[in-house]
């Protein structure tokens, strides 16, 4: 590193670095500076041209043609704009200006030089075409040279500064150029740019701008190590999920930074800048490629309507509504019971969508009066339910919430529905309601009945709709976020069991296939969605810590807790007895469930509703088992 400088030269490289963080140089003495340079020059060429014996000269005349040339590169200089550029970060574009005013300029006085000539007005108009192609040459390297030197200077400047990170580009395109550009502009940056990995093989051993390109075989433990590679950008503009997930995993496994550059559509003002270069997102470890959605079927469905969305100021429901926003709706109705979220979500939702009606109401979803004061208000054509109780352990211990929130709420809200004459109802569930062994689950698996049930009765018109999948990334309570948050406490990280796995969504990915789902077929149908392959928990804790630069059980302990109350170590999408269709969108499942009597299932829910603090917490949890019954779930020792 540049420890192996004399210091007078440590000591003119931070001068230089000071100097450029200090004064970027105003466009107008650029000009100035170019200016005088002209004037200069061409004093030198009359001089050269006349081998420096001042008796052969007319100083007079000097000063006269000196004014004529200096006037012309003037005009085109601010004609081209060849000033404007800054010189310490000088490209191909700002050479080519100056070429191109230099050789205008004394194109144009060639052409002034015949001219005089012809029409003979005397010497003050007639300059020597020696004199001319003399300054020509030396001024237009004059102007050259002085802008890559101090580019050099500037590079010279920030390349060698201690603790610099080695970068490698991933891309030798013109998005990484623009990285590399960017990231070589900034004196006080952490990076110092030694390559580019590229799969093109026409471009591999080579160098590009100073730079060599390599292929991504030096993506291993010996070259890496051998070369000092410690960040590697990814800076390219179309990669697959798949394929940017797999390069991820490759550099997190030799312990290397892993930075990603914005789409160019997300650049500020049509310009990247440092600090979009940020950490990748653990979102990109899904390996999961972006959903193609039928927008004509959804927009059809969802044209000039008025939408309900209950639970609107949670993870899944605000997402909902942001993603309704896109659609031609009438009005979204959100209802939550949680008054600061909602306020966050008011301001969000009049900060970036601007023309969408809204109305944010503070309601619970069991109280029937207010409920119906809504629909009775309002008139929703479609509903989105994702208000719930979600969080396993605290369900556990609160059995007659679970039971009174997720299916007396969802009786409320579907009831409703019907006798307003909504459309479409469609319900959040979860994984976690086949095969449950939590209170929760089962909860939501006698909600999923419940709905069946009412679609069932004769007249009804609702069609009834409901989603079932796993996690989602970064959801209220999810393990991303508290993951996240015991790192930044320096850790443990705690983990239940090593071998406990989930299915993972992002929260735009679930509900887009909400959107999806919504307005496929005809109701009163379960879709299953596809989550792609099982992630183990430890995996993810590992990920997230070397994601935020540590490393796993040395500066950040994984520590394991046990399982919790009702918690599975693996979830499940369907059960053994029941089967899934395909749909035409790939990523999503019918589900064939098992057939039940809705009348005798009403009847159940209606005793469990009406007594639902008058009943023991064994009592609630036998006729869960009783309306469940592969619910499995331990007999509490609690009245």
């Amino acid at each position: 590193m540049f420890e192996k400088y004399p210091s007078w030269l440590n000591a003119l490289r931070e001068r230089t670095i000071a100097l450029f963080n200090r004064y970027s140089l105003p466009r107008w003495i650029v000009f100035t500076m170019d200016t005088v340079s002209v004037f200069v020059i061409f004093i030198f060429a009359y001089l050269l041209r006349y081998n420096f014996t001042p008796a052969e000269i007319s100083f007079d005349i000097l000063m006269v043609h000196g004014l004529i040339v200096t006037a012309v590169y003037s005009i085109f200089s601010l004609v081209f704009q060849s000033y404007t550029g800054l010189i310490r970060h000088t490209t191909l574009t700002d050479i080519s200006l100056i070429f191109v005013v230099t050789s205008v300029s004394a194109v144009t006085m060639v052409l002034l030089n015949l001219v005089s000539r012809f029409f003979n007005p005397g010497v003050y108009l007639v300059i020597p075409l020696s004199v001319i192609l003399i300054h020509y040459v030396a001024i237009t390297v004059f102007l050259f040279f002085i802008r890559i030197f101090i580019k050099v200077l500037f590079r010279f400047a920030i390349h060698y500064e201690k603790n610099k990170k080695r970068v490698l580009i991933y891309g030798a395109g013109e998005m990484g150029f623009v990285v590399k550009r960017v990231l070589m502009s900034d004196p006080r940056g952490d990076f110092n740019v030694v390559g580019f990995i590229d799969n093109s093989r026409r471009l591999q051993g080579k160098n590009i701008n100073g730079l060599p390109v390599y292929s991504p075989a030096i993506l291993s433990a010996d070259k890496v190590q051998k070369n000092n590679i410690q960040t590697i950008i990814i800076a390219i503009n179309k990669i697959s999920a798949s394929r940017k997930s797999e390069l991820i995993r490759k550099a997190m496994s030799l312990d290397l930074e892993v930075l990603d550059t914005p789409s160019v559509d997300k650049w500020l003002n049509g310009q990247l800048q440092v600090g979009q270069i940020r950490k990748v997102k653990l979102e990109d470890l899904l390996n999961r490629d972006p959903i193609k959605l039928n927008m004509e079927q959804i927009g059809k469905g969802l044209n000039n309507k008025t939408i309900l969305v209950t639970g609107a100021a949670g993870s899944i429901g605000s997402e909902i509504v942001r993603q309704l926003a896109r659609f031609n709706i009438k009005m979204v109705i959100l209802a939550d019971q949680a008054e600061t979220p909602m306020f966050n979500l008011d301001n969000e939702l009049r900060r970036e969508f601007g023309n969408l009606i809204f109305k944010p109401i503070i309601a619970d979803v069991t109280n029937l009066r207010k409920m119906e004061l809504i629909f009775k208000e309002f008139r929703p054509d479609v509903v989105f339910h994702a208000a719930a109780y979600k969080h396993v352990p605290i369900m556990e211990e609160n059995v007659h919430e679970a039971l009174r929130v997720n299916v007396g709420g969802t009786k409320v809200v579907a009831e409703l529905s019907v006798k307003y004459d909504v459309k479409k109802f469609v319900m959040i569930s979860s994984d976690k309601s086949v095969n449950p062994t939590s209170v929760m689950g089962a909860s939501k698996r006698i909600c999923e009945m419940l709905l069946q049930s009412i679609g069932e009765k004769p007249g009804v018109k609702t069609q009834f709709v409901v989603t079932r999948f796993g996690n989602v990334l970064g959801s209220n309570g999810s393990v991303v976020p508290i993951f996240r948050n015991q790192i930044a406490d320096g850790g443990p990280v705690t983990v239940t069991h090593p071998d406990i796995m989930r299915y993972f969504m992002t929260i735009p990915e679930a509900c887009e296939l909400v959107l999806e789902a919504g307005f496929m077929g005809k109701g009163n149908q379960i879709y299953v969605f596809d989550m792609g392959e099982p992630v183990k928990i430890t995996r993810l804790a590992e990920q997230m810590i070397k994601l935020s630069g540590f490393e796993p059980g040395k500066d950040i302990q994984i520590v394991y807790t046990g399982l919790r109350p009702g918690e599975k170590l693996c979830e499940e999408l369907h059960t053994d007895k029941e089967e899934t269709l395909p749909t035409y969108h790939p990523k999503i499942h019918l589900a064939q469930v098992e057939k039940f009597d809705p009348k005798v299932l009403l009847k159940q829910i209606d005793i469990l509703i009406k007594n639902v603090y008058l009943l023991s917490k064994n009592d609630v949890l036998e006729l869960f088992r009783e309306i469940v019954p592969e619910y499995k779930a331990e007999v509490s020792s609690e009245r």
